[in-house]
């Protein structure tokens, strides 16, 4: 019997069909309205499949996405709050009433067929002040959110296939693929790490901090649609697969992408991201500066303070609260200002800015920021141009 954590809703969905629903579903799709899914309706569509959105069964109906955006609530009572929605042109509202069936594409192949609950309109801007907690487009995630079509088509999703991937095959787990390797390795306490960028000393402090308290770690990178900015996700994987190989114990870690896109809404996507590592099988998540913030949005630490919003029975996942990280000199070691009693100027940190100069420069940020072996691997990206 499992000691892991249940997914939340109590189990994890599952909305893949068997091989003989798949072709009977592809040979009716030929009839009926076409989507085709951008980057990231595909990547949502992925989550949906395997559970990682337990416990939605498809893209949000009306009921369930004005109860997101307004209570950070799905109607069933259970924490939610990015709204998941599958948004679509006027032509193909039109043909999509509820009660009827949308192809969802992948390119030129039917990849799921979506039955509609609900074809509704939505306000953007009370989506954006709700959830990203402004409307300016400038903000990545208000930006993509206002770029949508005017229509969104609600309803459960029955999947033929997953997206297809080439990169990371072996570091694609799902749900249920996580779960069984930490039953297999004996694991009721799991503690996961969201990252979107390679792991400096202050995350890699984090991490250890945290695997003091529990049986295992969960190194889960998002490799879903991110900013333009960003290290491409295949450096980082580079990157996160050289600091296990010298500094882990690798009984102790799993390394697994998360094929989510990447919203940037600071607080509503730090509980976001800790439902999801839920699905996964973690009884823990590490929250700390400016968790999958942007800008000047969101304030240091109100990804943490937003956990103190919600019951935490409903969200069962624990977070583990950090202060902001950094290498003291007098110290001699890595520390926060929770222990360090040393004054600033002792402390080592570098700005994404000025690392990327270094980068350019042809300089290696120093071994107090990041693992020489990462180091190196970054160099030699931005020297190739990647």
């Amino acid at each position: 019997m499992s000691l892991l954590i249940p997914p939340h809703g109590g189990h994890l969905i599952n909305r893949l069909v068997n091989a003989d629903e798949a072709r009977e579903l592809a040979a009716r799709a030929t009839e009926m309205p076409r989507v085709r899914l951008d980057e990231r309706q595909l990547s949502d569509l992925e989550m949906i499949a395997v559970g990682g959105f337990s416990p939605l069964l498809g893209f949000l109906n009306e009921t369930d996405y004005c109860a997101v955006r307004d209570s950070r609530h799905l109607s069933s009572g259970h924490p939610w709050t990015i709204p998941i929605t599958l948004d679509v042109d006027a032509r193909t509202a039109e043909r999509a009433a509820p009660g009827e069936e949308v192809a969802l594409y992948e390119d030129d192949e039917v990849i799921a067929v979506l039955t509609v609950e609900d074809r509704y309109g939505y306000d953007k801007r009370l989506e954006a002040k709700n959830v990203y907690r402004t409307t300016d487009e400038a903000h990545p995630g208000v930006a993509a959110l206002y770029a949508q079509g005017d229509t969104l088509l609600g309803g459960p999703v029955s999947v033929l296939r997953l997206p297809r991937h080439s990169d990371f095959p072996e570091h694609r787990l799902t749900p249920a693929q996580t779960r069984a390797r930490f039953d297999e390795r004996g694991w009721a306490k799991v503690v996961a790490f969201q990252t979107r960028n390679p792991i400096h000393r202050a995350h890699e402090y984090l991490q250890k901090c945290a695997l003091e308290m529990v049986d295992g770690l969960l190194i889960h990178p998002l490799v879903g649609d991110t900013k333009k900015g960003d290290i491409p996700a295949d450096v980082r994987m580079r990157c996160y697969q050289a600091l296990l190989g010298s500094y882990f114990p690798e009984e102790r870690v799993v390394l697994s992408v998360n094929p989510s896109a990447m919203r940037y809404a600071g607080p509503s996507e730090a509980i976001f991201h800790a439902l999801i590592r839920k699905n996964y099988g973690c009884s823990h998540f590490i929250v700390g500066r400016d968790h999958a913030g942007v800008g000047d949005y969101y304030g240091t630490y109100d990804a943490q303070l937003i956990f103190d919003e919600f019951d935490a029975d409903a969200i069962g996942i624990e977070p583990l609260k950090f202060e902001h990280a950094f290498y003291c000199r007098s110290c001699r070691g890595m520390g926060s200002g929770k222990v360090c009693p040393h004054p600033n100027e002792d402390h080592v940190f570098l700005s994404g800015t000025k690392v990327r100069e270094m980068l350019r420069n042809g300089e290696l940020p120093p071994p107090e920021f990041t693992r020489p072996e990462v180091a190196q691997i970054l160099l030699e990206s931005v020297q190739a141009g990647e």
